[in-house]
This record gives structure tokens, C-alpha cells and sequence, in this order.
């Protein structure tokens, strides 16, 4: 269920006044559930997030679906939660809401009025309807915050100062939970919805990764999530295993099927291209984790590539596949890395 037309047209200059009686909700926050509407209203403010080390506002570059407006969620204190008005947005389309977005402008001339521009209706991403990210609480303390991916839908607005800026240089960040905390949100909105092929696969995926993290971090090291901001561009590359004891980037696949391979692979390579260009003092390795052993061509297409490949053992643990020989993985690391030449 979808509200009508709302009475004013994206790009229209609105108070809250205006607002509230159209739509729904009441009151001042950020994120503003309006159940009798069945609507979630959604204001979002850049000066406000740039006190604590980021900015809403609408990739620069659209991906193959289209345009995307990236909005942080709420909550100043510690790391931000699915609750309240975060839940709200995350499971709108669920409870059958419709998500309305207004960007902050100003004020009404002579009065502390706050104003706000309609950009339009949205939806969260399907695909990818959120990322956490490492961001400043009003206390000074890094903390998770979740940054959730909207899609307009049908008629919106776009100006060029609510866009975002290109990174001028790659950067990477490293977050022991937020890999584990994104994890189990999946996990959990899968149980609510129907079950197909997709499904069954993505939580494959997660089961491994989560099983692999837990064995890693058993044996003493370091793992967790990088965020990886891409030189002149306004997305993140996320990596949800990411081991800093030994500078490993792993990217699991839910099967050994060639599609889940050559997904995963692509993300290494492009990993590889931005990953170069930090200024490290030791090399990155780059490491595709599967459920089983894949066949022989596929292992001789990462081979070809320049990535390892660890994979789910007969006996429950994880191997490395090296050179048609598997190594277990508490022995010293021999995979290729971004320094090391191609295979002739």
C-alpha cells in the first residue's frame, strides 16, 4: 500500500506546519512515522551531520538501477540501533509505508521556522538497503551509524548541492563488529520474508562468513569489516572479513557455483585497483572463501587473477588452496597479493 499524491510537488519549500497535516507524524525528529498516513517522513539536515563526520545526500554516480540518496540514521550516543525511526525506514515497505524525503534549506525570514525542501518518494534499496559505517558521536567517540540507501520513485528532485563530494584519495577503515552487526540484521529480515533460491544462497553466504570469522578470531586474530572509500568517487566498497593481523581481504561466495565465483571475484579486483593506491607498509592479500573446494577451472580462474582461495574443509575447518595443494589455515601465509607478479 502506497499513500496518493501528497498535495505538493518535489522541489516545493515547506514548513513542518505545512507538512504534518498532508502527510502525517508530528513533532521535530529527524525520522517521523506517521502509522494513520502510512507514510515515514524523513528529514535530513547536512549541517547537522557534519558535526559528527558525515553527510547525507545523493551519490554522484548512479549504479546500474539508478540514482541513490544515502541517509544516516538516528540516535547521537553509541552505536546506532534498528529501532525507533531506523527501524521505521528498514521495514517500510513490510508494513506498507511510503518513505517521503525533505532536505533542511533555511529558514522563514524573520523567525527560527525551519524550512525544507520536497525531494520526493523513495524506497530503501532493495539490493543493498544499508551499510554501517564508522562516524563521531556528539561525545567525540567513534561509533556504528547506519547509512541507508534510498531509491527515488517516480517523480523527484536533484539539485547539485545535495549531491556528494568525490573522495580526492582512497581511505580505508577498519570496524571489528559492524561485519557481525550487519550480518544478523540480514539474517533477521530474512526470516520475515518468503523463502526462494536468492535467499537460500545470501544466507549461505552469511553462515559461512560468520563461521569463518568466529574460527579466525579463535586462533587470535584480528578480523572484522573495511570500508574502503574509492578515489573520485562518492560510494564505499564494503569488506565484511577483513583480517588486520595479516592484511587479508576475504570475499565469501554462497556457493561454488561459476556465478557466486565470479561475483565474489570481481569485487576482489576491484578491491585490488583501490587498494594499491594506499600507502601501506605491507601488501594486501586477497582471498575468495567458499563452502567447498570449486572445480579445477574455477580455482585456475583466480589463480589467473592473482587471488587465493580458502575453503570449507570435509572435516567442518578451512583450507587454503595453494599451487593444487591445500594448507591449513593456522600455517604462515603464502597467497598471492597486490605486489606480487601474475603467473606467466
Amino acid at each position: 500500500m502506497t499513500t496518493s499524491m501528497p498535495g505538493f510537488p518535489p522541489g516545493k519549500i515547506l514548513t513542518r506546519a505545512d507538512i504534518h497535516p498532508i502527510l502525517g507524524g508530528s513533532g521535530f525528529a529527524g525520522i517521523c512515522p506517521a502509522r494513520e498516513k502510512q507514510n515515514v517522513l524523513i528529514f535530513s539536515d547536512s549541517k547537522i551531520g557534519e558535526r559528527y563526520g558525515y553527510r547525507d545526500g545523493w551519490l554522484a554516480e548512479d549504479d546500474d538501477l539508478g540514482p541513490v540518496f544515502t541517509y544516516t540514521g538516528v540516535g547521537k550516543q553509541g552505536n546506532q540501533a534498528f529501532k525507533g525511526g531506523n527501524a521505521s525506514i528498514l521495514e517500510h515497505a513490510e508494513k506498507g509505508r511510503t518513505l517521503h524525503l525533505f532536505i533542511a534549506v533555511g529558514k522563514v525570514p524573520g523567525t527560527e521556522t525551519r524550512t525544507h525542501r520536497y525531494i520526493g518518494k523513495f524506497k530503501v534499496d532493495e539490493r543493498n538497503p544499508f551499510e554501517i559505517r564508522e562516524a563521531k558521536d556528539e561525545l567525540g567517540h567513534n561509533r556504528n551509524v547506519i547509512v541507508f540507501r534510498l531509491r527515488p520513485i517516480g517523480t523527484y528532485i536533484r539539485e547539485t548541492s545535495d549531491t556528494l563530494q568525490p573522495a580526492p584519495t582512497p581511505r580505508s577503515r577498519f570496524n571489528q563488529t559492524a561485519g557481525r552487526f550487519t550480518r544478523m540484521v540480514r539474517r533477521q529480515r530474512r526470516q520475515r520474508q518468503p523463502q526462494t533460491d536468492a535467499t537460500r544462497v545470501a544466507e549461505a553466504r552469511d553462515n559461512l562468513a560468520e563461521t569463518f570469522e568466529e574460527s579466525e578470531s579463535a586462533a587470535g586474530q584480528s578480523i572484522g569489516q573495511m570500508e574502503l572509500s574509492m578515489r573520485d568517487s562518492t560510494s564505499h566498497l564494503i569488506f565484511e572479513l577483513f583480517n588486520q593481523t595479516n592484511n587479508t581481504v576475504y570475499e565469501p561466495a554462497g556457493s561454488t557455483a561459476i556465478e557466486s565465483i565470479t561475483q565474489a571475484l570481481s569485487q576482489l579486483l576491484l578491491a585490488r585497483h583501490h587498494l594499491s593506491e594506499l600507502n601501506q607498509d605491507h601488501p594486501f592479500h586477497l582471498m575468495v572463501l567458499t563452502p567447498a573446494l570449486p572445480r579445477e577451472d574455477l580455482r585456475d580462474l583466480l589463480t589467473e587473477n592473482g587471488i587465493g582461495l580458502v575453503y570449507r574443509n570435509e572435516s567442518g575447518g578451512f583450507s587454503e588452496f595453494e599451487g593444487g595443494t591445500s594448507v591449513f589455515l593456522n600455517t604462515p601465509r603464502s597467497s598471492r597479493c597486490l605486489d606480487c607478479p601474475l603467473p606467466a
